[in-house]
């Protein structure tokens, strides 16, 4: 009785193992098909975040230039308009990664 619950454990992590090579070899596969793509798909997505950081950083700029020629503050809106433009681009470009990420 014993001995055939360890052959039974012995089959079922026989079959796991399978399943595991199995997987990893179909995802190889998989990724040797697509690779002609993966160098056009790397640019795009380095275009992508380069710009969704870029646009609103540099619109914090301008409207913290506006600001500091409008308003007479101790502080500098065109900083604080810089930092909040870099945080809303990077966080749009976390949004676009993890959006592409997820079609895979």
């Amino acid at each position: 009785m014993a001995e055939k619950r360890t052959e039974e454990k012995s089959r079922e992590k026989h079959r796991s193992l399978l399943h595991l090579i199995d997987s990893k070899q179909e995802r190889k596969l998989r990724a040797r098909r697509n690779s002609g793509g993966d160098v056009w798909f790397g640019l795009g997505m380095f275009g992508l975040v380069g710009w969704s950081v870029a646009v609103p950083t540099l619109l914090g700029i301008a409207l913290g230039v506006w600001l500091d020629g409008k308003l007479e503050d101790r502080f500098s809106w065109t900083l604080m308009c810089l930092v909040a433009g870099v945080v809303l681009g990077c966080l749009n470009a976390w949004f676009w990664v993890q959006r592409e990420g997820r079609h895979d």
